[in-house]
């Protein structure tokens, strides 16, 4: 663990000499936040509080999925990193230290939405709600960073930021992320179960308000994240081996 902290510092250094990437985390959930979420559901508790769960679940997407598709992607164009693998701690504390700084990245990419909810909406959550919501966050950061690393591990890094982009706004749309949970549009309906998306916000809601989260949501949720698993190992594994050969 020592290590991983290491490598987490290394990660959380780097971040903070680029802090664009923290901003831009952040700015499209808090962005969405004033625009949608405050004119239009700030003055109802319950819809607020049901708004600002799906645009901790955007901030969540975001961060992991850049963090890590363009991150690692970047990394791997660096002269640094082969040589970082032939050291005999070997790959588990770099990879530890890489989620842990992310980890960090996603929490402090929530925070303009939750202080703009705070002040500007009428969400309101209990004590415990809160602590859920930040322990369903970590659970919900699971799909997103495996994706991440799938992306950042099988592409160069300019078709990285791409791929990134494009798959953001989708998931975040078809998700529900951006519609009121029983208020989306009709094919948003049908697709969203089976997204990733929406099985991570379905347990930010339960988390924070009283909402039953869709069984078939949930599962695919869980399928997602071992088929993302696979992925990503596959990446990880032939780039290693690209990288020795």
């Amino acid at each position: 663990m020592p290590l991983a902290l290491v490598h987490a510092r290394y990660q959380l250094l780097e971040i903070v000499r680029i802090p664009v990437a923290v901003v831009g985390s952040a700015f499209f959930p808090a962005a969405s936040m004033l625009f949608f979420v405050v004119p239009f559901a700030g003055d109802d508790p319950t819809g607020a509080t049901y708004a600002t769960a799906a645009m901790v679940t955007f901030a969540t997407m975001s961060a992991n999925i850049f963090q890590y598709g363009v991150g690692v992607a970047e990394d791997r164009d660096q002269p640094w990193n082969p040589y970082t693998r032939t050291l005999p701690a070997g790959p588990a504390p770099r990879l530890t230290g890489r989620i842990l700084a992310g980890l960090v990245l996603t929490y402090l990419s929530m925070v303009p939405v939750v202080v703009i909810a705070a002040v500007a909406t009428e969400a309101r959550v209990t004590a415990a709600q809160f602590l859920l919501g930040l322990a369903a966050v970590a659970v919900i950061s699971v799909p997103f960073t495996l994706l991440g690393l799938a992306i950042g591990y099988s592409l160069p890094s300019k078709a990285a930021i791409v791929v990134a982009q494009v798959l953001f706004f989708p998931l975040a749309f078809g998700g529900g992320l951006l519609s009121a949970p029983d208020d989306a549009p009709g094919f948003v309906k049908a697709v969203a179960p089976y997204l990733p998306t929406r099985g991570a916000v379905e347990l930010m809601w339960a988390a924070v308000a009283d909402w039953d989260p869709d069984p078939k949501a949930l599962v695919m949720l869980v399928v997602w994240v071992l088929v993302l698993a696979g992925v990503a190992g596959w990446a990880y594994r032939r780039d290693e081996g690209r990288r020795f050969t």
